[in-house]
């Protein structure tokens, strides 16, 4: 795997943990979706898929890779499917499963073998090992979101 991989996922964690420590419990709260998603929500489904994803390379790591199964239509539903949960989670304790999340998938990813990485990286699924891609989507809007904020 191109360490550049690993270096991209501990950058993004590394801007995730920045967030975490500087953003207030009212930012938190922010509504950054009309849909009612908040900061905290946004951080829970950050976790959710960060979460996902190290259980599904352990998974492959001991059994095998086959297809995840997960569509783009299931990944809109799913995400629909979380918002109630997240929403309902403590905004701190949401915050505190991207940190946890973050860090445990990609020390899986890092620690994968160079021969399923090649096997993984052949499925052309882009965030099956590039975490940061998805995480980096994400702190990109709340950053947006919190410049708007704080400049008021």
């Amino acid at each position: 795997m191109a360490n550049n991989i690993n270096q991209e996922n501990d950058k993004s964690r590394e801007r995730l943990i920045k967030l975490v420590n500087k953003i207030t419990d009212k930012e938190l709260k922010l509504v950054i979706y009309k849909e009612g998603w908040t900061i905290a929500a946004m951080l829970g489904h950050i976790a959710f898929w960060d979460e996902r994803r190290a259980r599904n390379l352990a998974e492959w790591k001991q059994n095998g890779i086959t297809a995840s199964g997960i569509n783009e239509l299931d990944t809109q539903i799913i995400n629909n499917a979380l918002v109630p949960f997240l929403l309902a989670m403590a905004p701190r304790k949401a915050a505190g499963l991207a940190l946890t999340a973050a860090e445990k998938v990609d020390k899986v990813i890092a620690g994968l073998p160079g021969e399923l990485v090649k096997k993984i990286e052949g499925l052309g699924d882009e965030h099956a090992l590039d975490r940061a891609k998805h995480r980096n989507m994400h702190l990109d809007e709340i950053d947006a979101l919190l410049k708007t904020k704080r400049s008021k």
